[in-house]
């Protein structure tokens, strides 16, 4: 169904040429969306996709440790697509590095985004509403360093144009609205969020929210990636996930112009339920890799308990150890100690043993401050992301 152009234009000028800012429509798209035929199959699908991810992923060992972990991995999928150029190891090396530099400037990036989403998920846990001011909140978490702190007001709606693609307003691919309608188009998606002016079904909110925010653009930096946090954070919010683990960057990444061309065709025609056929595929493609994720690694770690078992007497140790590092996967002795709830020695004892049978390794080169990683455990979160770095 073709709708036509889903808002106005603001024309104004920029220097010598004439800027053409799209002021959108408020959601819910009018007429209603159709979902007959292969649209509510999708739809359908989707759903059972992610309630068989929210099963799941409460059984994994330790929930609260691998979510963390697996947040890292959304953190630097998101990341990438911006031009970050780092990976899973190098973050949890600058989060272990007591606050010696990062190995690059991206890593720092890539914490901050952590930071961000953590905070957001945070708010919503203590019964803060999904809110402008919680996404104000969160941009000044993403910009508190790095490429984009300086001169893009972390933290503040932005108050003058922006765009996307091109040099100047005037060669732009796309001019979102102009400051003095900002207000006004993000005001009228918060009211979205709490079903004014009607009740949606919480994964089309997330899914018509990402679009209009994307085509907002009310920052002047950190739009993807918020808006990205903001598909997690509605169905978190609404009860979808107990856990926060879907995450769609991958997706996007991997269908990047196709992704493009269907907000834009929103946008142009009206055709969100193209947009939401492409959305659904991707939670469901998405859910069904996050299944497989927290699958892998409820097998290793059960894997490695049975290799501990038979270590003798210090196997119950070694499994606090393994829980550990199953949190943070590269760490110092003195660091799991505090994790584990054991001694500085009982921890030394148990990597070296966890060492020997080649479930941790040391990766300074010995010598004072050594560290160790949980590889394997790294590796398998990483493992999905082998497209995304290819595709840089």
């Amino acid at each position: 169904m073709e709708r036509g152009l889903q808002g106005n234009f603001s024309i104004s000028s920029h220097g010598d040429e004439e800027v053409r800012a799209f002021i959108p429509k408020p959601l819910p798209p009018d007429p209603p969306v159709n979902f007959s035929g292969a649209l509510h199959a999708s739809y359908s699908d989707a759903l059972v996709n992610l309630g068989r991810l929210d099963t799941i992923s409460v059984l994994v060992p330790s929930p609260d440790r691998f979510i963390y972990a697996y947040i890292k991995k959304e953190a630097l999928l998101s990341s990438m697509i911006e031009g970050t150029q780092s990976s899973l190891s190098e973050l949890f090396q600058f989060e272990a590095s007591d606050g010696r530099p990062p190995p690059n400037t991206d890593v720092a990036e890539v914490s901050n985004y952590l930071s961000a989403i953590n905070h957001g998920l945070r708010r919503l846990s203590d019964g803060f509403p999904l809110s402008l001011r919680l996404v104000r909140e969160m941009h000044k978490k993403l910009l508190v360093s790095g490429r984009g702190s300086s001169g893009a007001t972390p933290g503040e709606f932005r108050t003058s144009q922006n765009w996307i693609g091109g040099t100047r307003p005037g060669n732009a691919a796309f001019v979102p609205p102009p400051a003095f309608a900002l207000m006004e188009t993000m005001g009228a998606m918060e009211k979205y969020w709490h079903d004014d002016p009607v009740s949606s079904p919480p994964l089309i909110k997330a899914a018509l929210s990402h679009v209009q925010f994307e085509t907002i653009h009310p920052f002047l930096d950190g739009n993807g990636r918020l808006g990205r946090m903001l598909i997690t954070l509605i169905l978190h919010e609404q009860k979808v996930l107990r856990q926060p683990l879907l995450y769609l960057s991958l997706y996007f990444k991997k269908h990047r112009e196709e992704y493009y061309r269907h907000l834009m065709n929103v946008r142009t025609n009206g055709a969100w339920e193209d947009w939401l056929e492409f959305f659904f595929l991707a939670v469901s493609e998405t859910a069904n890799e996050a299944f497989q994720t927290v699958t892998n690694i409820n097998r290793l770690l059960d894997e490695d308990q049975r290799r501990i078992a038979e270590i003798g007497r210090q196997s119950a140790s070694a499994v606090r150890v393994l829980e550990g590092f199953s949190k943070q996967p590269v760490a110092s002795v003195a660091e799991i100690a505090e994790l584990a709830g054991v001694s500085a020695v009982t921890a030394g004892k148990c990597i070296a043993a966890l060492e020997k049978i080649g479930i941790l390794e040391e990766m300074t080169g010995g010598g004072r401050n050594r560290r160790f990683r949980y590889r394997q455990f790294i590796e398998t979160l990483e493992y999905d992301m082998r497209a995304a770095t290819e595709a840089r």
